[in-house]
């Protein structure tokens, strides 16, 4: 294995690190930082993460042992993953990071942009892909039958989907391609499935906010995907549920539609709507964890990566999720899956 991590290249070796090791590294440019002298308290609070899961983390992460960023600074993958979760923890500025770490503004940027970088190229495919272990049949049995012990009046309902916007800097130009007069707000849009254990399964996006949802839905091409992996060999169909915005489909129930509807079309809509709101929790953890990407004026279309920022955030706040689970796993009385049964 190579001594560092070139990001233009994206060594895909897959070597493992101790958190030991990282901390005694003498040829990497810049102090490391020293995780005494926090608290278990403060460190959960700075990096969202307890401490003795960072090394954990960084593992089912198949984070190299060394980044070299673009200017030539050299991180270890543990002081490297801990400026980006800090980076994105919070809408602290650079110059606010610089006592903890030691390190100028130039340097912190580079490295959280290299991290950030490697984490969306080399694992953004686990939010959009549906061919997962934790997504086979004996997997989304258990998440129907999740739902429906709680009262959901569907019996092979594995997920809930939903659209969400994501407020951003106004642009300078082409201020009306993401500009959403429903929202009137400027942002970026993304479509996200979540499952009862609280994991996002699928996440599409970003495109402008002024997309509808269903415009949404046939661009990520996700229904076609789900007649693929959600049809089972004995013609058993697990399918989604949506809110109005969507058509419905075998694969994605919405809710009854109309002015007059009867008590019990009433009632299976109260029902599913409220048991479809463990989609808003998910994403506001994704914004309480990592509340950078929920600071608009920093979030600038042409100067940053702000899609990028949020999907990194989607797949964290994942693994989040593995190792603590959320609001949506106790709900559901489902817990998820280890976080590296999840990352494998």
């Amino acid at each position: 294995m190579a001594d560092a991590l070139d990001i233009s290249s994206l060594c895909e070796d897959d070597d493992l690190m101790l958190l030991s090791t990282l901390l005694n590294e003498d040829d990497v440019k810049g102090p490391c930082l020293n995780l005494d002298d926090l608290s278990d308290e403060q460190f959960y609070s700075f990096f969202r993460f307890q401490r003795n899961d960072i090394s954990r983390l960084c593992n089912a992460l198949s984070l190299p042992l060394k980044f070299l960023c673009p200017n030539g600074t050299r991180v270890t993958a543990h002081e490297g993953m801990l400026i980006l979760l800090r980076r994105l923890s919070y809408p602290n500025r650079l110059e606010d990071m610089k006592p903890l770490f030691n390190r100028s503004k130039s340097e912190l940027s580079y490295i959280a942009n290299t991290v950030l970088d490697y984490l969306y190229i080399k694992h953004s495919g686990k939010l959009s892909n549906l061919n997962q272990s934790w997504l086979d049949e004996e997997h989304l049995q258990q998440y129907a039958d999740a739902i429906s012990d709680i009262g959901g009046p569907l019996q092979h309902c594995w997920g809930f989907i939903d659209g969400t916007v994501r407020p951003i800097c106004r642009p300078s130009v082409n201020q009306k391609l993401v500009y959403s007069g429903h929202k009137r707000v400027h942002g970026l849009k993304f479509q996200s499935v979540v499952i009862p254990n609280g994991l996002i399964a699928n996440m599409y996006g970003p495109i402008e906010a002024k997309r509808h949802d269903s415009a949404m839905l046939r661009m990520s091409e996700l229904l076609p995907k789900l007649e693929q992996y959600m049809t089972m060999p004995d013609g058993t169909v697990f399918y989604l549920y949506g809110d109005l915005a969507y058509p419905l489909r075998v694969h994605l129930i919405t809710p009854f539609k109309g002015a007059i509807l009867s008590d019990q079309e009433r009632i299976f809509n109260g029902r599913m709507s409220k048991l479809r709101s463990s989609v808003e929790w998910t994403f506001g953890k994704i914004l309480s964890l990592f509340a950078f990407v929920d600071y608009k004026k920093n979030q600038k279309l042409f100067l940053q990566p702000v899609a990028k920022y949020y999907l990194v955030a989607s797949l964290l706040t994942n693994c989040h999720t593995c190792l603590y689970g959320s609001v949506t796993s106790e709900y559901f009385y489902l817990s998820p899956p280890a976080l590296e049964e999840y990352m494998s």
